[in-house]
């Protein structure tokens, strides 16, 4: 069935209601999203709110069976959207505002809606309860759940070498999935998922088996050494996928770049403190990410150091990072100024005081609104699964 074009109105409250889940429930993604210019900020989240989607599918509370039904139906409506229009055996989508804003965003900005076909292969994965044998299986999984988001993200930010991007966002995604699994080793293990390879578990004598739906399980051996092993492979895919940041533009850039950046300094922090990473679930603060979005929006993080992530070197204090920040603007011109100003351009309210936590002074002015809103309007954590339920 091919869908009528919905109205402006339409497209407008169809976008408005993607926005609102991105802030609600994307604690990670929403700070670097929101450095993005309007057009772009609303189809980012238009994609990630189909992720969330789907995401929450796997992570529910159905019954494995009803779960797979809904990924189909999910599959459905997304090769539907691809083709023009909605529905799946003759019903019409209209009124989902999710898949309205989706269809637009995929007019204006040439995503490959097909990846979206990825991340449900990889939520299947999760209801079917999968585990991985070797690394190799375990990269496979991580490029179905959140390379796939990647590649479906520079659909919108678009690159200079096409070619060359998609593959550094593969990667980029890999790293952040790893971050993921390490953050939720304990939280997995109590749904029954083991996501760390078998191989590597019996290199380093652990052992983590599930004991059954909303049991802990077992966890036993050196794990900390495990863990900080498995840090050390994902600082390799952030490697290599930060070299992605050149190849787009500077507003693009400074989302990818807060995005990573979070989510390689609480890679991080996980290193630092596997034994509280295994008791917990782990979280940077506010403040931390905050610096870390202004950070990336000033260019620290690839282009003073020729594509590695210096957002790692943050600071766990604001403070120190901004020295930084001061010293990025200066260097550009203040240009990053600007670009913090036109990140909320259509607000209009200040929001001076985090900009000069991220030691901008007052050169931003009332620029951040967005970030800021990222840091208070974000909801309740998410399980592990793929990167966009964080997403996080």
């Amino acid at each position: 069935m091919i869908l009528r074009p919905p109205a402006v109105a339409d497209v407008r409250a169809a976008y408005r209601q993607c926005e609102l889940i991105t802030r609600k429930q994307a604690k990670n993604f929403a700070y670097g999203i929101a450095l993005l210019p309007a057009d772009k900020r609303r189809a980012l989240s238009a994609v990630y709110a189909f992720a969330r989607r789907i995401d929450d599918i796997g992570d529910g509370d159905m019954p494995a069976a009803d779960k797979i039904a809904a990924l189909d139906r999910a599959r459905g409506d997304v090769s539907a959207l691809a083709a023009g229009g909605f529905g799946q055996a003759g019903e019409s989508s209209d009124g989902d505002l999710v898949l309205v804003a989706l269809q637009d965003a995929g007019r204006r900005f040439p995503i490959p809606l097909g990846a979206f076909g990825e991340l449900i292969d990889g939520c299947e994965a999760d209801v079917r309860g999968t585990s991985y044998a070797s690394f190799d299986e375990l990269e496979h999984y991580c490029r179905c759940v959140a390379g796939s988001v990647g590649r479906l993200s520079l659909g919108v930010f678009g690159s200079r070498e096409p070619g060359v991007a998609t593959s550094l966002a593969d990667s980029l995604g890999i790293a952040l999935q790893l971050t993921n699994i390490l953050r939720d080793i304990r939280e997995d293990l109590g749904n029954g998922r083991v996501y760390l390879p078998a191989e590597d578990l019996t290199q380093f004598g652990c052992t983590l088996a599930p004991a059954g739906p909303g049991v802990g399980g077992t966890v036993d051996g050196p794990m900390d050494e495990l863990i900080r092993f498995e840090a050390q492979r994902a600082r390799g895919w952030y490697a290599t996928g930060m070299r992605l940041m050149p190849l787009l533009d500077r507003r693009s850039a400074a989302c990818t770049g807060a995005m990573a950046g979070i989510y390689r300094q609480l890679l991080e922090h996980i290193s630092a403190s596997p034994g509280e990473a295994l008791r917990q679930r782990m979280s940077l603060p506010a403040r931390e990410k905050i610096v870390i979005a202004f950070a990336a929006l000033a260019g620290l993080g690839w282009r003073r150091t020729g594509g590695g992530p210096r957002q790692a070197a943050v600071a766990e204090s604001g403070q120190s990072a901004a020295p930084d920040v001061r010293a990025a603007v200066a260097e550009s011109g203040q240009s990053a100024a600007r670009d913090v100003r036109a990140a909320v351009a259509e607000s209009g309210q200040s929001a001076a005081r985090d900009v000069r936590v991220a030691g901008v002074d007052g050169s931003g002015q009332s620029a951040a609104r967005d970030v800021r809103v990222a840091a208070t309007a974000t909801g309740p954590a998410q399980g592990a699964g793929p990167a966009p339920g964080d997403q996080q």
